[in-house]
């Protein structure tokens, strides 16, 4: 349909026609890419901090829990951002697009700084009420505040990434991880050993190669949106504070930040009680919860192309095709996580042995672990598909929920009464897990075909109206 003040048909969206298929494996792949680049940096960290010793290893091990909270919040509002960004360019309403990019880089980096500067100050409080020991305290501060230091190039770098994907081009952060990966991979024995004049920082030089990598990252992405380079253009006025705009991006965020928060912090209460059964156990579990991390990856990619594209046509009123979305996606979902998890059952020893090549006892836990878990994986690949489609549509307190039901209502309680309270002891952890993601996604599933999330739409015509004399405004401004 032509615009109606210039005459000139707007141009054309691939991602709001065509075959389904083609649009999300177009999204998802360099998604997945970009996420399996990231998980490289703690890869890299691990591989050269390994050299120092166990206190090394330790030192970087106790920060994660902490510093991948804080990246909760900053991932949470970059989805709101996200999910506002799609939802516009499916409206062809370019200039809100760009307002609501500057925005939520503002909104983002202003969070990024609170954080960083409070967890800078409190690293030494948090590692003594984590009780370190005394070998590992200092390696673990220092790695802690120099990435409390760099959280806001983390943050810029999250929401550059997160625009990318709203408007429906996820490939040029790719590119942009992949170099700075290499360059971490140089910079990390360079700043933790040292060479030359370049004196070795130990563990602390691990958390400044990355911040130097990840500055590079930002500055980059936020000079491609300045420069107009790749279909949005950030322009000065887009970052004059809207703090109606703020206000709602940010409580349209917390819940996914929340939500990110409760897997973190089930992930940890879980290996407390997984603790509890000794170190075979945990050993079992920690070998397992790798691999499960590299199905996680796939999973969460397609859940963020399926937002992507269902925000996009919600946004243009193609509220079937956005329905059509969330069931091929579904469908794909579940597919493929159920065909790795037979892939995984059928080789089970195999997987555990190449993590653990030489415990036998480990192998066999392991497997028993893998085993349990694996055939149930296409339910997560379902669940994390349908609620990329809650996503899309602004149901964040939805998904928030459903995360919340998973883990502290079904799954943790019931590790724990299977697991102290019956015959089943460990076994009971591990039967826990796909049962909670069985219910789980068949919740998912009714609230999916219950429909509640097609009549919510967060760009409403009225809105649109005024995005429009927002627009009118600004141009005279600008003409002026």
């Amino acid at each position: 349909m032509p615009d109606q003040r210039t005459g000139v048909p707007p141009p054309s969206n691939k991602l709001l026609e065509g075959p389904i298929l083609r649009s999300l494996l177009t999204l998802a792949v360099p998604i997945v890419a970009a996420n399996v680049l990231q998980s490289a940096y703690q890869i890299i960290d691990a591989f050269w901090v390994g050299r120092l010793g166990g206190a090394a290893v330790a030192a970087v091990s106790i920060s994660f829990p902490v510093l991948f909270l804080t990246f909760a919040i900053g991932s949470g509002l970059s989805l709101a951002g996200s999910t506002l960004i799609a939802q516009y360019v499916g409206a062809r309403n370019d200039k809100m697009v760009a307002h609501v990019a500057g925005q939520t880089l503002l909104m983002v980096i202003l969070a990024s700084v609170v954080l960083g500067t409070i967890g800078y100050f409190s690293a030494p409080a948090l590692l003594r009420l984590m009780g370190v020991a005394p070998e590992v305290y200092p390696g673990a501060l220092g790695f802690m505040r120099v990435s409390f230091v760099g959280i806001v190039f983390n943050f810029t770098f999250f929401v550059f990434q997160a625009i990318m994907r709203g408007i429906g081009k996820p490939t040029l952060p790719v590119y942009i991880v992949l170099g700075t990966v290499f360059l971490n991979f140089v910079l990390d024995p360079l700043l933790i050993f040292g060479w030359g004049p370049v004196p070795g920082y130990g563990v602390m030089g691990a958390a400044i190669a990355t911040l130097i990598t990840q500055a590079i990252a930002a500055i980059i992405g936020v000079a491609i949106l300045r420069l107009g380079m790749h279909g949005i253009h950030v322009r000065r006025r887009d970052f004059i504070p809207d703090f109606g705009y703020i206000r709602r991006a940010f409580f349209l965020g917390l819940p996914a930040s929340v939500e990110l928060s409760a897997r973190a912090l089930g992930l940890m209460v879980m290996t407390f009680l997984i603790a509890s059964f000794g170190t075979l156990t945990l050993a079992a579990y920690g070998v397992g919860s790798n691999i499960l991390q590299v199905v996680m990856v796939p999973a969460m990619g397609l859940s963020m192309a399926i937002s992507t594209l269902v925000g996009q046509n919600i946004g243009a009123g193609n509220i079937e095709r956005a329905a059509q979305i969330g069931r091929l996606g579904g469908l794909l979902g579940f597919a493929s996580l159920s065909l790795f998890g037979v892939v995984v059952f059928l080789f089970a020893p195999q997987f555990v042995a190449f993590f653990v090549p030489g415990d036998a006892a480990v192998i066999a836990a392991g497997a028993g672990f893998l085993r349990i878990m694996s055939l149930a994986w296409g339910f997560l690949g379902l669940q994390f598909a349908l609620t990329g489609v809650f996503r899309a549509s602004g149901n964040m307190v939805l998904t928030m929920v459903l995360t919340l039901v998973s883990q502290w209502v079904v799954q943790f309680p019931l590790a724990y009464v299977l697991s102290k309270h019956t015959d089943l002891h460990e076994q009971g952890i591990w039967w826990a897990l796909p049962i909670a993601n069985i219910v789980t996604a068949l919740i998912t599933l009714c609230l999916y075909a219950k429909g509640d999330w097609k009549k919510k739409r967060l760009i409403e015509p009225e809105e649109e109206i005024a995005g429009k004399v927002t627009e009118d405004i600004l141009v005279g401004e600008v003409s002026r």
